[in-house]
Formats: C-alpha cells, structure tokens, sequence
C-alpha cells in the first residue's frame, strides 16, 4: 500500500495521546490474566467498554492532551505515510473519511467525520476507561476511535496475522465502519448483550466488516479532499491478503482456539475467521454499502 507522496495529511482527524495519564488514573483492564480474558472472550475489533463489560465506570474521564504530540508535529505529507507507522494511520483515516464523506453525500446524507485517538496502555472515554488488553474499539459516546499501535505487534505476535500496512488499515476502517453504523442507526442493534453465531453483535461486527471491504474497494480512487488526487495510490492482492488475513486472525473461532483450546459458538461476538474473510471479501469485490445488510 502507497500514498501519495505530495499530499497533506488531515491531523486534525487524529489526536495523539500517547504518554499522557488518564485524570483520576481509573484502569479497568489490567494485563495478566485480565487482559487474557479480555483477548480469549474475543473482545477486539469492536465498541466501547461499557459494552463489553469491561468499564469501571469512570466515564467521566477523557483522555488529555500529550506534550509529544508526535503526529501532529511529524506527520504533514503522503511521504511521512509511506515512512512512519503512526502517519500510516492518519493517512488511512484521511482517507477512510474522504470515502465516506463523498459515499454519504453522494446517497443524499450527512457524513460527521469522527477522530482516532492514538494511546499508550490506558486511556479514559466516555464509554467508560480502557487499556490496551481491549483491543481498537469505536465509542458511540463520543463518537471516537480509540487505537494503541501496540496492537499491531500484537495482532502478529499473539493471533498469527501475517501482518502488513494494509492490516493496520483493515483494522482502522472496520472501527469506522461502525462509526458508519452509528450514523445509519444499525450500531445500537448489538447492545442487547446477546452472544452466539446468529446474535446482533456478531451481525454487526460482520457489517462492519464489509463496509471495511466496500472503502478498500474505493481507496485507490477515491480523491483526496484536499488535493483532488486519491490518497492512496497503489493497493496490491497482498496487501488485500494481508487484510484478509487480518480478519480471520480475530475470527472468535480462531481466537478460542488459541487461548482456550476449543471452541464455543454459542459466545461468539464477532464471527468466525471465515465469516469475517468472506464478509470483507465481498464488500471489497461489490464496493457497494446497500449490499452491506447483515441483519437479512
């Protein structure tokens, strides 16, 4: 995956936190057996951790602004993208926005653009305060994406992905595919706590899936607010494999597997591996949200 090395990138649309401290230093998932749970239950990939029962209701918190600042200062152009993991993420996000904003308008909506939130091993949100044991999640409550690039390391080292730039964008564009489903209304249908390969909250994970496959089908022409170009200028079949392999790697089937030994269907949230391969690979090969419903 490449960018455009001349173009601007839109750090407004990432706040970078990493360093700083939660006010009140209120933690919910700690590492250990916490954070084991957290992964062997199959909690990654999805929304915030009131909802994965994961809070400890410091809801109040927010996360603060950090003297580093590191994207904000070193990520300007599509080059630093091409360099840095950290402008990696905020071009995808630019991007991923820059799609969704000409999908919405185009369809006769309103598309509200969303930021990530870059942190270091805790952070607070109005879902609740959360570490890195959760996994990226999308927070309804302030309509955020919540991300420590730790996870990337751990994707391969802990789940088996093969990894990639393209990996990492999957992973980004599944959160805002939920902030899609935020805005279309479908996010709310997986708060009835229900589990299992039929339940809400798998059909929503799966959805948000597709809409991951239907942006990647339109990176590499979607133009670049700013520029008029495509932020993205080259997208292979192994960076499209790569994401494949993302996807099955957090696969609730594979995830149980690997941490417990066998597997459980009936508390699944998220799909199996092959679901979630199958989900993306059809919204890559369609691009098109109205063949999105899951819920059928």
């Amino acid at each position: 995956m490449q960018f455009d090395d001349d173009a601007d990138l839109d750090t407004s649309e990432v706040q970078d936190v990493r360093g700083s401290r939660i006010p009140g230093g209120k933690a919910t998932v700690g590492g250990g057996i916490a954070g084991l749970i957290a992964l062997i239950l199959g909690l990654l990939f999805g929304v915030g951790p009131d909802q994965l029962g994961l809070s400890s209701g410091g809801s109040g918190t927010t996360a603060t602004a950090s003297s580093a600042a590191q994207v904000q200062q070193s990520c300007r152009t599509g080059q630093d993208a091409n360099t840095r993991e950290d402008c990696r993420i905020v071009a995808v996000v630019n991007s991923v926005q820059d799609y969704w904003g000409q999908e919405f308008r185009r369809r006769g909506g309103t598309y509200t653009d969303a930021r990530t939130v870059l942190f270091t091993d805790r952070v607070g949100t109005p879902c609740g305060s959360a570490t890195s044991a959760v996994g990226p999640f999308y927070c309804p409550g302030d309509r955020q994406v919540y991300l420590d690039l730790g996870f990337f390391d751990e994707l391969r080292t802990k789940f088996g992905s093969s990894g990639g730039p393209f990996a990492q964008a999957y992973v980004v564009a599944h959160e805002y595919g939920h902030h899609v489903q935020g805005l279309m209304g479908t996010l709310s249908r997986s708060q009835d706590r229900q589990t299992g390969v039929n339940s809400n909250a798998v059909k929503v994970e799966l959805q948000a899936d597709r809409y991951a496959g239907v942006w990647a089908h339109h990176a590499t022409t979607t133009p670049d607010e700013s520029t008029g170009r495509p932020l993205i200028t080259s997208l292979t079949q192994a960076d499209v494999r790569d994401g494949l392999d993302a996807a099955a790697a957090v696969g609730d089937d594979r995830i149980q597997e690997r941490f417990q030994g066998r597997v459980t269907p009936e508390s699944w949230t998220h799909g199996s591996a092959a679901q979630r391969r199958q989900w993306f690979t059809t919204g890559f090969r369609s691009g098109d949200m109205a063949d999105c419903n899951t819920f059928r």
